[in-house]
């Protein structure tokens, strides 16, 4: 979590709450995932995302 502002912290909690974002992290497969695939490029909340946690925001969670 190097370099991360507050805000980027912030946004990137929004991510987490995505209904989207979490189908995709969820089922990794489907219209849906293939949605939030190209979305992640756009979307600003994804972008945090991907800054603070290092990966793709439609990437499964590591346990």
């Amino acid at each position: 979590m190097s370099n991360t502002t507050r805000r980027q912290i912030w946004m990137a909690q929004r991510c987490v709450q995505c209904p989207l974002c979490g189908y995709a992290r969820k089922r990794q497969k489907g219209v849906l995932y293939a949605l939030a695939r190209v979305e992640s490029s756009i979307c600003p909340f994804c972008r945090a995302y991907e800054k603070v946690y290092g990966r793709k925001s439609y990437e499964p969670h590591e346990v």
